[in-house]
């Protein structure tokens, strides 16, 4: 799994390793309509070379400019601690910068003295594992540690803690070409993809995809999916959708999906019911036919509409969750 944060973090080591200065930027908060969210991530390089972003280009011509004069006003032996600053703290500030309806970031400007740290973080990450990365500001010290599903980033002023590694699951039913164009895409949204297809002519090589051995349903009972987990069910086998589809309308899953027509999920749905005593509520929960509705007809676009959906449900205030204890969505 490589996001657009680890791939920043990738830059900055390969560029201290080859002699340069670099800066850290993170977002750590944002007011009015800002449009990175806090812990997004910029590098920059001390010839101005930038990688990753925390504003769509609003600040960073500002922000090269004061690292550039920085790294030349500082010799390299010197020690740097990080900093704090903000942008479009007024709104003729605002106006300047080009942030919408007066938004307003707060940053932290971490010089980078070393990158220990870094290949730990990339190489735990690379094993799909979830790290926190804690900054103290007064003394640049770094520390790592195992972070928790749902953890958010935390800034007090003193210490600055953010997360790395894949927040949010997805659990596919199939192996098919296309389940492979649905993880392609949730992998590059950060998503840790997971695929269970027990079917031997369905043993395809998918790259960065967690395969896990069994049978559908008793994956789903093992993976115990949380508010933080989608399955989707892309087999057209009722025998190995529908075993799985009654361990996930059943779980805290934020999305459940299911591929077919409107026809075919109205008999799976009471099929559902009668065979296997699926509440109506549960059963509501269902996205079938999965994806949005935008005349797809290719696998890349039907992945296109089912990835869309579940970014949609993700980020609503409603989702389609059972009420379940402990079922939220952070």
């Amino acid at each position: 799994m490589e996001s657009l944060d680890l791939r920043v973090l990738s830059d900055v080591l390969s560029w201290h390793q080859a002699g340069h200065a670099v800066t850290l930027v993170t977002v750590v908060q944002t007011w009015g309509s800002a449009p990175r969210p806090p812990g997004a991530l910029l590098a920059v390089r001390d010839d101005g070379l930038v990688s990753g972003s925390v504003s769509g280009g609003c600040v960073e011509d500002d922000l090269i400019a004061r690292t550039k004069a920085a790294f030349k006003a500082v010799p390299k032996p010197a020690v740097n601690l990080p900093s704090t600053m903000a942008y479009g703290v007024t709104q003729e500030e605002a106006s300047r910068f080009g942030l919408p309806c007066g938004g307003t970031l707060r940053l932290v400007q971490e010089p980078v003295t070393s990158t220990v740290w870094i290949k730990e973080l990339l190489d735990r990450t690379s094993r799909h594992q979830l790290v926190s990365r804690t900054l103290n500001l007064a003394t640049g010290e770094v520390v790592l540690d195992d972070a928790v599903r749902g953890q958010a980033m935390h800034f007090d002023d003193t210490t600055l803690s953010t997360v790395f590694g894949p927040k949010w699951r997805l659990l596919l039913i199939g192996a098919g070409q296309l389940s492979q164009a649905v993880a392609q895409m949730a992998t590059m949204l950060d998503f840790e993809v997971l695929v269970c297809d027990p079917r031997e002519e369905f043993m395809m090589d998918m790259p960065g995809v967690t395969r896990l051995p069994g049978m559908p349903d008793d994956v789903v009972r093992e993976l115990m999916p949380d508010a933080h987990t989608a399955i989707v069910a892309l087999t057209h086998d009722p025998k190995l959708d529908d075993m799985a589809l009654l361990e996930a309308l059943k779980s805290a899953a934020f999305y459940v999906g299911a591929l077919g027509s409107a026809r075919n999920q109205a008999t799976r749905k009471q099929r559902l019911a009668e065979h296997f005593d699926l509440s109506d509520e549960e059963l509501s929960r269902l996205y079938g036919p999965v994806g949005l509705a935008i005349g797809a007809k290719t696998p890349a676009e039907i992945a296109v509409s089912i990835v869309a959906q579940m970014v949609e449900v993700k980020n609503m205030a409603t989702p389609k969750v059972a009420n379940l204890p402990g079922c939220t969505v952070a």
